[in-house]
């Protein structure tokens, strides 16, 4: 059974107990191996994606119809009345009074916030500018689990785009009640923010910042890298600078430890 009874709406991992990431991650295992089946048979669920996504997306309608339910995705944010100036809580508002749940994703970080404060439905985060992705987190504890058999006292580095990358964010927040040691490797301008760094330093959580991917991957379990994301920046002449600082060849990998993995949010580039 769900152990949060107050839980309504997903929105940070801040917002998630050790708990209840062990709960999410024993229930997606039960439900991959065929233990358990939820039917969501009548049950509707709008996708207002605001923001160009593949997985995240498509993971959010596949789950619904797999589980019995019907998604109801936005198909351009250009063709809804957004354009035409009506507000987004009105469009909120609107589209709560046809389904039984909203995930959105948004470039405006707290969006999603605020909609689960006017909404009495509840709201999945999918991604809100450059703040969290607590779904992407959450499927990469259970990765992590299925890699290592534990999420306890792990070896792990964040590489690259720490400053904007929302999935480093929330993952990092859902890692601190494992007593992990953290390396985030980046670019000095791109190093994780402070905010998120203070939340670590509150839970007495190991964590290093580097340059260069070689000077702690023979240590590591995990390597999670991400892209320099070129629509965060402002100045395209300071994403060219950085745009090919980490690339992961074969070479980079032969001291790596033998339970040594990979993990990458997608999209891959260069």
């Amino acid at each position: 059974m769900w152990n949060n009874k107050q839980m309504k709406h997903l929105i940070s991992m801040q917002d998630i107990s050790k708990e209840d990431i062990l709960h999410f991650v024993d229930v997606a295992e039960k439900i991959e191996t065929g233990k358990l089946s939820p039917d969501l048979n009548g049950q509707l669920a709008a996708l207002l994606f605001f923001e160009p996504s593949t997985r995240t997306k498509f993971s959010f309608e596949t789950a619904m119809k797999k589980l019995g339910g019907t998604a109801l995705s936005l198909k351009d944010a250009e063709q809804t009345s957004l354009k035409k100036g009506e507000s987004l809580h009105d469009t909120l508002m609107t589209i709560s009074q046809y389904v039984d749940l909203v995930i959105m994703r948004s470039p405006i970080e707290g969006s999603c916030r605020y909609a689960s404060e006017i909404l009495n439905i509840p709201v999945i985060n999918a991604g809100d500018g450059a703040n969290q992705h607590p779904t992407q987190a959450l499927l990469d504890m259970y990765s992590i689990m299925k890699t290592q058999g534990r999420l306890d006292n792990l070896n792990i580095a964040m590489v690259e785009n720490l400053k904007f990358g929302r999935t480093v964010h929330s993952l990092s927040q859902a890692l601190s009640d494992f007593s992990p040691n953290l390396y985030f490797i980046s670019p000095g301008h791109l190093k994780m923010p402070e905010h998120i760094k203070n939340d670590l330093k509150s839970k007495n959580v190991n964590f290093s910042e580097h340059d260069k991917i070689e000077d702690v991957i023979d240590k590591l379990d995990i390597m999670y890298v991400t892209r320099i994301q070129k629509e965060r920046f402002t100045d395209p002449e300071e994403y060219e600078k950085v745009k090919n600082l980490y690339i992961v060849d074969t070479p980079i990998l032969k001291n790596v430890k033998d339970s040594f993995k990979i993990m990458h949010p997608l999209p891959r580039v260069m």
